[in-house]
């Protein structure tokens, strides 16, 4: 019966491609690639002519039939623009699709910029927790990063290069000056990876570049919020920009865990 396979493929490095991965990018009869290009790339460094088609974020509800109609007839392999399909890539659709037709699906393993970030980060791997991509919007980033104050778990997010510095300094705002591995390139010719504090890494990254993933420490033991300088002045910058007492604090609260009385002591007090 014709299979859907989900391959990962290389994360910058194209060594890290595995025997496995490449013969069935071979037999397979098509594959579904998000980023057709780079996957080109790959295929001709390995002599690869399997045909392929594009799958990705703008048109991945609108190429399910054709997948599936196609997997009545032969294997189809999907391939991300570069790790595993379905880890904060175009994938997870088409295998819920796939298996409610009771097409066999079948894992490929290999490169994954999240478990190769989390062993070299240094922090404690048997307990971790992904994001993805962090929120572009500065609430909506703070409003997550606060659900993990007091999550003993370590955390793994993305974060694009000129989001980076706004992420670290909510991350400082939010969590606290924990300890954190800020992976850079990994993979790839530029590779860096910076362990130390959350300050430290908003003081060292002055102009980020490249693609990064954030692997946070989780906390040691529940830890009481404290009202910090740099909260102090968010209250302040939001009375100046005309916000409403009640709504800054509620919002800052919800943000922080910080009480709504400690709070609006903070905003009753003089600039």
């Amino acid at each position: 019966m014709p299979t859907l396979y989900i391959v990962a493929t290389p994360i910058g490095n194209l060594s890290d491609i595995t025997w496995r991965a490449l013969e069935t990018l071979r037999t397979v009869e098509l594959i579904a690639a998000e980023d057709t290009r780079k996957t080109r790339r790959l295929l001709t460094t390995y002599k690869i002519k399997t045909p392929m088609t594009s799958y990705h974020e703008h048109n991945k509800r609108a190429k399910l039939d054709y997948l599936l109609n196609f997997l009545e007839q032969g294997d189809v392999a999907l391939v991300s623009e570069a790790g595993t399909p379905g880890i904060s890539d175009p994938g997870y659709e088409l295998v819920v699709a796939a298996s409610q037709s009771g097409i066999p699906i079948v894992p490929i393993p290999g490169p994954s910029v999240v478990i190769a970030a989390l062993a070299v980060s240094g922090l404690p791997t048997d307990r971790f927790i992904y994001l993805g991509f962090l929120p572009r919007r500065v609430n909506e980033r703070r409003r997550l990063l606060g659900t993990m104050i007091n999550e003993p778990a370590t955390v793994i997010a993305l974060e694009a290069p000129h989001r980076l510095r706004a992420a670290l300094n909510d991350l400082l705002l939010v969590v606290g000056d924990q300890r954190i591995a800020v992976c850079r390139e990994l993979t790839k010719l530029h590779e860096e990876v910076f362990r130390g504090t959350i300050s430290q890494a908003s003081e060292y990254f002055v102009e980020p570049r490249g693609e990064f993933t954030l692997v946070i420490e989780g906390q040691r033991e529940a830890r009481k919020p404290q009202l910090t300088p740099d909260i102090e002045r968010w209250l302040c910058q939001m009375r100046l920009s005309g916000v409403a007492a009640k709504e800054a604090i509620i919002t800052v609260s919800r943000q922080t865990g910080l009480s709504k009385k400690e709070l609006y002591r903070a905003w009753l007090r003089p600039a």
